[in-house]
């Protein structure tokens, strides 16, 4: 075949000629092309799971400034129950109070040694302050006075209570010794 007999023949079949270009690109670009796939792939579910994400955040946000507003206040009740480490006059009034509400006598109230946690810890919010406490009264004061402490305007965990008789004589005072720790801030 010549060339004019060639030019004639595309001339003759312009649209087949057309398609069968258009096929064989199409073929070699599928080809270059499959090996991207994959990536494409997860591309597309990144993408598809960050939209999820998205959705279900707008969804939400609604209530977020009343989420928010809840934290506060539920920090701000957290904030206020806390002692101040520094404060020793004002830590053992507490203490005294509770005295006063219960009838008990306390013997020796006297807030621990703060120790500062060692550097490998992880830092906290709240400390832990230890006290050492002698009360003496009857089993229901004494009693009276734990449940206080328990359920009182502080955070509090016992560590160790002992209660014993001051004397061996039947009615007389018990003697409670408490080893416990308040959660303050500095």
């Amino acid at each position: 075949m010549t060339n004019a007999e060639f030019i004639a023949f595309l001339r003759k079949n312009v649209i087949c000629v057309s398609c069968l270009l258009v096929s064989v690109a199409i073929g070699v670009t599928i080809y270059l092309r499959s090996d991207l796939l994959p990536e494409a792939e997860k591309v597309l579910a990144d993408t598809s799971k960050q939209g999820e994400l998205m959705l279900a955040n707008i969804e939400d946000a609604h209530q977020l400034k009343e989420q928010h507003a809840a934290l506060v206040s539920a920090n701000q009740a957290i904030a206020d129950r806390m002692i101040r480490v520094g404060q020793l006059a004002e830590n053992l009034q507490y203490f005294y109070r509770l005295e006063s509400e219960t009838g008990t006598k306390l013997t020796d109230p006297r807030q621990l040694a703060w120790n500062p946690p060692p550097k490998n810890m992880p830092k906290t919010t709240y400390t832990p302050v230890g006290f050492a406490i002698t009360a003496q009264g009857t089993y229901p004061k004494l009693m009276d006075l734990l449940r206080r402490l328990e359920n009182g305007e502080h955070y509090c965990r016992m560590i160790s209570c002992n209660v014993h008789p001051v004397a061996e004589q039947r009615g007389s005072p018990l003697l409670m010794t408490l080893n416990l720790e308040l959660l303050g801030i500095q």
